[in-house]
């Protein structure tokens, strides 16, 4: 009994990453789960969560410049992903500084017009089959040069955000008592704009253009229901992210999915679980919160 209950545990969760394509595709998810949420983490604590979506759609006409120059070349596609986002973010903070609209509203219109943008030159450079793969992307096809790319962009970011991390902490909270200590706020918002930017040109390979947003937002605003730490918000998006991807895999694998949706959406599911039944202003808090006073009315 035992021994044919580990069996089966064996078929189901370890004998798909025996396959190379499942192993690297579970690596690049790794490496994905551990940059993402945190920098999800900051963009919901300063209310930019918006931003993230737009700025997944502002990478579209760079990577889809890359495909008409060099093909399905990951890393020429990653550094015009790289280039378009950041001169979207440059053109974003440099409207929003000249004619005093916000930044969000401006980076949204520049996001429009990227994915307008982007979707053409891929529909007149490939099929409809090249524009799927881009929007959507495809993590069981990531190779060794593909895992390369998005392990060492993970790399990256993590380290850059521990170096960053105190006056990222404090630009959130107070900018002006970062810039009273002589650290320019803006240079510290351009590097996290950066890094958001970086990731998401690491993720449009395994989750494509729309979707590589949702490992970086989904986990951070699941934990937020369950945590009102900044430590605790960044561990709990990760594990969550982590939990996600690995069981995104295992079900696009046994049940023959699309293997990004499936992420995406065990990650949406344990938002909406969250939502439910987390500790912090989840409904089922509200409704505890709501009863306490009644039961102390009904003792006195």
């Amino acid at each position: 009994m035992l021994d044919s209950l580990l069996s089966t545990l064996y078929l189901w969760l370890i004998a798909p990453f025996d396959y190379a394509f499942m192993s690297r595709a579970l690596l690049a998810s790794l490496a994905l789960s551990l940059a993402a949420p945190p920098l999800g983490v900051f963009l919901m604590l300063r209310g930019m969560s918006l931003i993230g979506d737009a700025m997944s759609h502002a990478i579209l006409p760079g990577v889809a410049l890359g495909f008409l120059m060099a093909g399905f070349s990951l890393p020429i596609m990653s550094l015009g992903g790289m280039l378009s986002g950041l001169l979207i973010a440059l053109l974003a903070g440099s409207v929003s500084q000249l004619t005093g609209h916000r930044e969000d509203s401006a980076m949204a219109s520049f996001f429009l017009i990227s994915l307008a943008a982007g979707v053409m030159l891929v529909a007149l450079g490939g099929s409809s089959v090249d524009l799927t793969h881009v929007l959507f992307g495809s993590i069981l096809a990531v190779d060794t040069t593909a895992l390369v790319l998005i392990t060492g962009i993970s790399s990256l970011i993590v380290i850059t955000l521990a170096v960053i991390f105190r006056a990222l902490v404090v630009e959130c909270l107070d900018p002006l008592f970062l810039r009273s200590q002589g650290t320019r706020s803006g240079l510290v918002h351009g590097v996290f704009l950066g890094l958001v930017v970086l990731n998401l040109t690491a993720g449009f390979q395994t989750l494509g253009t729309l979707m590589a947003v949702g490992l970086m937002m989904l986990p951070a605003t699941t934990a937020r229901f369950w945590s009102t730490r900044l430590e605790g918000l960044i561990v709990l998006s990760v594990v969550i992210a982590l939990g996600a991807s690995l069981g995104g895999l295992l079900i696009s694998y046994h049940l023959s999915l699309p293997s990004g949706p499936a992420i995406i959406l065990l990650a949406g599911v344990a938002y909406l679980l969250s939502a439910l039944f987390g500790r912090q202003h989840s409904l089922s808090a509200r409704l505890r919160r709501r009863a306490t006073p009644l039961r102390a009315d009904d003792h006195a």
